[in-house]
């Protein structure tokens, strides 16, 4: 290797180590020492002391004058507010949903809450002539719907407390939950198995599987959906669907910089894979 090479080579794993540093950091909340974060990333303390002098020099990080501790720096606020600016959850899911609309035949959307309501702003419809009816700008109601029941779920403790306390359940079918203690129960089991279901409580003869996708600080910020009549998403279906569906909706979320509360994850649950979940249902494994 000649020596441009190898400088280049240096500068790359010198970058790709001080990101190591940065993401340590950042994951700690409270601060590092010197030594924790050398034994962290795996680093001789010089040349961890060399990498957080430069990235100090950038205002990337920051030590404090008592104690010892080094702490993510201003710079990296200005990027991650960046990122923050330009991402779009539509345009980050929609690979997604056309991935779950391939591998399930069905058709899956993207909804967010607004107003005491769950709105679609993406959609991806099924090859089928049966379709579900909500269309992009579709309303859904909270308590009635797979991907409402999802917000409401993993709403803050004390405003999904107050919404269930004060809105109106009306029944749109008779599967619809109507009883608020009925429908605290099912909240809870969402946030045990990582998907909500409809099972024709919006419409009757229409079933729907929906996950959460969660922001950088663990909000539910949307909801993934795949719906469709009953005869092709027969009961025994649902748990399959909701695997995919859980999947497809952690992988959105890393996508989206976010990550779920503790314990709520995929992996916390034993989820299988997206790819694994396609195979299952016949459909094609897409990268």
């Amino acid at each position: 290797m000649n020596d441009n090479k190898a400088k280049s080579s240096g500068q790359v794993r010198s970058l790709t180590r001080a990101l190591r540093l940065m993401r340590h950091l950042a994951e700690s909340g409270d601060g590092m020492s010197l030594t924790e974060l050398s034994e962290a990333a795996n680093l001789p303390p010089s040349t961890t002391h060399r990498l957080l002098t430069t990235l100090e020099s950038e205002r990337f990080v920051r030590p404090e004058a008592q104690g010892g501790l080094w702490r993510i720096g201003v710079a990296a606020f200005f990027v991650g507010t960046a990122f923050a600016r330009s991402r779009d959850k539509l345009s980050l899911v929609r690979p997604y949903l056309r991935r779950l609309m391939e591998m399930t035949g069905e058709t899956a959307n993207l909804f967010v809450e607004s107003d005491g309501e769950a709105i679609c702003i993406g959609q991806i419809e099924s090859r089928h002539a049966m379709r579900a009816l909500t269309g992009v700008g579709g309303r859904v109601q909270l308590h009635s719907s797979g991907a409402g029941k999802v917000l409401l779920a993993h709403m803050e403790p004390a405003r999904r407390q107050r919404i269930v306390g004060t809105m109106a359940l009306p029944r749109e079918t008779q599967r619809t939950i109507t009883d608020r203690a009925r429908l605290e129960a099912a909240l809870d089991e969402i946030l045990a198995q990582g998907f909500g279901v409809d099972d024709e409580e919006h419409a009757l003869g229409l079933r729907c599987v929906a996950a959460p996708v969660f922001d950088e600080l663990g909000r539910a910020v949307a909801a993934i959906s795949v719906s469709g009549p009953g005869a092709r998403i027969p009961p025994e279906r649902l748990p399959m669907l909701g695997r995919m569906v859980a999947q497809a909706a952690s992988e959105a979320t890393r996508d989206y910089g976010g990550s779920p509360p503790a314990g709520r994850g995929p992996e916390a649950r034993g989820n299988a894979g997206l790819a694994k979940g396609a195979r299952s249902e016949g459909g094609p494994s897409r990268p």
